[in-house]
């Protein structure tokens, strides 16, 4: 069986500044058809940041779909053809005000492929300097430092609700043993 779903015909639902949606009449592998509902995003990029104090950076912003606030790793959105690496500095200074000077790539990952284009590029930053933040106008976060010593706790004790920074918090303790 070949892994493969034809699309027969679409509609463009919605053209958004952020997103886009469509609706896709496609073929299965099995000859039959079915609908799916996609949203198209230019992608994302995020950064775990150590500080030279040994605390990793978070922001706390309210999300609207979840109608809470939660605590993250600064993230943002790319603009259309927008360098990840050049997108991840400008979100990390603009959400906390650190600089960082180089980034290593965690991962690449999508969220929510079932129905979501968004590929979101994951970054780990420790040779930090501090700035100020440049928050765009629509955007209220309080920004947060976690000492390295209680990343394990605060995971443990199910605080951290946002996957990104699950996975980020997990592999910084699985990968910076001098951290621990």
């Amino acid at each position: 069986m070949r892994l493969f779903e034809k699309t027969i015909d679409r509609t463009v639902i919605y053209n958004g500044k952020i997103i886009g949606l469509e609706v896709h009449d496609v073929e299965l592998p099995n000859g039959s058809t079915s609908k799916r509902e996609l949203i198209y995003h230019n992608g994302a990029v995020a950064v775990c940041a150590v500080t030279p104090e040994n605390e990793v950076l978070l922001v706390k912003q309210f999300r609207k779909p979840i109608e809470k606030p939660l605590l993250e790793i600064p993230a943002g959105k790319l603009e259309s053809g927008e360098d990840r690496i050049k997108a991840a500095k400008r979100e990390l200074q603009e959400e906390t005000g650190y600089i960082a000077s180089d980034l290593e790539l965690i991962t690449d990952m999508y969220g929510s492929p079932g129905f979501s284009s968004e590929k979101l590029t994951i970054y780990f930053a420790n040779q930090l300097t501090e700035g100020e933040m440049n928050l765009d106008e629509d955007e209220f976060v309080e920004l947060h430092k976690l000492p390295i010593k209680d990343v394990k706790s605060i995971l443990d004790n199910k605080e951290i609700a946002d996957a990104k920074t699950i996975l980020a918090l997990q592999h910084l303790l699985l990968n910076y043993n001098h951290f621990k």
